[in-house]
């Protein structure tokens, strides 16, 4: 039986690949069987033979070091840098659900721990032509749980507040709160970190300092994050 977490953001360009890579990266250094999986990718560059590369999904296995090959990692690639549902609109393919749950649950069955990286903030809709698909019904169709990436920088306290309420409104348990590109003696980053865990009463379970190599969390605490997930 595999283990799986998803990992939210308070938006786009928060660092939630970046960080789906240390947590990777550690987790293979400790020996351990890790893979990744993303619903939806825009914004990536095509092949001299066409063919898109899934972005995200490279930086991943640059980061970790993990072996898992690109093409378990992501189901639908989009060219344009826009969210998925406009993307799919201009391109084709529109992202459908039980795609996208076969995909996963096949990486469940090849790896341990799996990482799922959402696409931009909670509220990113995948597909909208007549039939919805917003961010939150792919995490509730593969009953995970959240991490919440997020920075520490001005605004920071709304974005993650936010974010935390609707996760908890949807009935989504939100494991804790990672913040990227932290800046460890900045009183305002400080100040936001200590009042987002007051205002969420989520665990801050990191602070990850900018261009941070390794995931400062003890392997223990960071296994604690993945839920058991059913034999597929």
């Amino acid at each position: 039986m595999g283990h799986a977490l998803f990992l939210a953001g308070t938006g786009t360009d928060v660092g939630k690949t970046y960080v789906a890579g240390l947590i990777l990266k550690k987790l293979r250094e400790n020996g351990l069987s890790a893979g990744y999986y993303k619903a939806a990718m825009s914004g990536n560059r095509r092949r001299a033979d066409g063919t898109l590369i899934p972005g995200d999904a490279v930086e991943v296995k640059e980061i970790s070091g993990i072996a898992q090959p690109l093409a378990e990692m992501c189901p639908y690639v989009y060219e344009h840098p826009v969210s998925p549902h406009l993307a799919a609109r201009m391109e084709g393919h529109p992202v459908e659900l039980g795609r996208v749950l076969e995909g996963f649950r096949a990486v469940c069955r090849s790896y341990d721990y799996v990482t799922m990286e959402g696409s931009g903030g909670i509220l990113c809709p995948l597909r909208l032509d007549g039939e919805t698909l917003l961010l939150p019904q792919v995490i509730q169709a593969c009953s995970l749980s959240c991490l919440l990436v997020a920075d520490a920088e001005l605004g920071s306290i709304n974005r993650v507040a936010l974010t935390a309420f609707y996760l908890k409104q949807q009935g989504i348990p939100l494991k804790g709160i990672l913040f990227n590109r932290f800046l460890p003696g900045d009183p305002m980053q400080e100040d936001n970190v200590q009042v987002c865990r007051q205002l969420t009463g989520a665990k801050v379970i990191a602070c990850v300092p900018l261009g941070a190599a390794h995931l400062d969390l003890p392997l223990d605490d960071l296994l604690a994050l993945y839920d058991p997930q059913e034999d597929f």
